[in-house]
């Protein structure tokens, strides 16, 4: 497993990088195809996986430790992601150990096959506590019903008689069966630690708004920060208000995480959980800054013209028609918007007969 430490943190000339709205991709057009390893760096391999819905894929990262090597996210646990991953152990990863499974947070895509890695493996799963916490609390709730409180928070987000019964129709244990089981303990990670891995040490910064202590590694010495889904070069994550805390500000939360990772170097190698890796940290920060505060600001002014529930406001935060497969995240994300200008004093919330509606103060 041991790699070049005199090679220096660049693309080889067969890459031919490319620019797009202030960010450069300094591998293009270049990916990792199906079953196969792209090295962005000295012991630093990238490996993509097939996700279904809207993403369609997610980004695993393999870094060089000693004999063996730290898997950074590992797709979800479905039987496509199962045979690709049996594909790589079996071609460009043969022979392969891995000395830890390490998690930037909870979501499925990210964390799915953690269990069943751990266990071929026997390491250990290295996650944040806001993260790990989480997924145990998701993966122990198997009630097959959906709970009461969920319907209602539906129905306050303006959902109409159909569309909750297409959700009761799914079931609730959704989270169980796109994870592996999780190993019963974790070794914590926790922001500002430096973390050894193989001959370079990581540092962990974490941000939240898009789950609750995502943590992104970051390589000072070479300039690489692995930033999972707290950077993303093309989209936006997704930042949602959910049953699990209603009260909550995950919006404020994400615009708070923008500024301190800010605070880093502008000139890093970002490699993203979706999407490809690209430097301009800091444009892509702003962009997403902005961004969101445009939408904040044009939903104040919907507001203002009439009170509105969450359903309401899609046409003003998306570009996209939002069907049955979208409506969870996007109901999510207009209530975290929501709730954001309420916490800043621009709306307040009206409660009639279990529905939210939404005035501009």
């Amino acid at each position: 497993m041991a790699s070049n430490a005199d090679a220096e943190l660049v693309p080889s000339a067969e890459f031919v990088p490319t620019s797009h709205k202030g960010l450069t991709y300094p591998f293009g057009a270049a990916a990792p195809a199906p079953g196969g390893v792209l090295s962005v760096a000295p012991g630093l391999r990238w490996v993509r996986l097939a996700v279904p819905g809207p993403l369609k894929h997610v980004n695993c990262w393999l870094i060089d430790d000693g004999e063996g090597a730290a898997l950074v996210d590992t797709g979800m646990n479905t039987d496509a992601a199962r045979a690709e991953w049996q594909a790589l152990l079996a071609g460009p990863l043969a022979g392969l150990r891995l000395s830890r499974v390490i998690g930037t947070h909870f979501h499925p895509d990210h964390i799915g096959l953690a269990g069943w890695f751990c266990a071929a493996h026997g390491c250990m799963l290295e996650m944040t506590r806001g993260e790990w916490l989480t997924a145990r609390m998701l993966a122990a709730d198997a009630r097959d019903a959906v709970p009461e409180e969920m319907l209602a928070f539906w129905r306050g987000a303006g959902w109409d008689g159909a569309a909750i019964e297409r959700a009761k129709a799914r079931g609730w244990a959704g989270f169980t069966r796109i994870i592996a089981p999780l190993p019963l303990g974790y070794r914590r990670l926790v922001d500002g630690q430096e973390i050894a891995i193989g001959d370079n040490r990581w540092r962990v910064v974490t941000g939240s708004g898009h789950s609750p202590e995502h943590a992104c590694l970051l390589d000072e010495t070479r300039g690489i920060l692995i930033a999972g889904d707290q950077v993303l070069p093309r989209i936006s994550s997704n930042v949602s208000l959910g049953v699990t805390e209603p009260e909550g500000d995950p919006l404020g939360e994400w615009l708070a995480s923008i500024a301190k990772l800010k605070r880093l170097p502008g000139d890093l190698l970002v490699l993203p959980g979706h999407g490809d890796a690209f430097h301009g940290l800091h444009a892509r920060l702003d962009a997403l800054d902005a961004e969101h505060r445009a939408r904040l600001d044009e939903l104040a002014v919907f507001l203002a013209e009439a009170p509105r529930r969450a359903v309401d406001c899609f046409g003003r935060l998306f570009r996209r028609a939002i069907g049955p497969e979208l409506l969870g995240m996007a109901t999510g994300e207009a209530l975290a918007h929501l709730r954001r200008l309420e916490v800043e004093g621009r709306a307040a919330r009206v409660v009639e007969d279990g529905v939210w509606w939404w005035r501009a103060v």
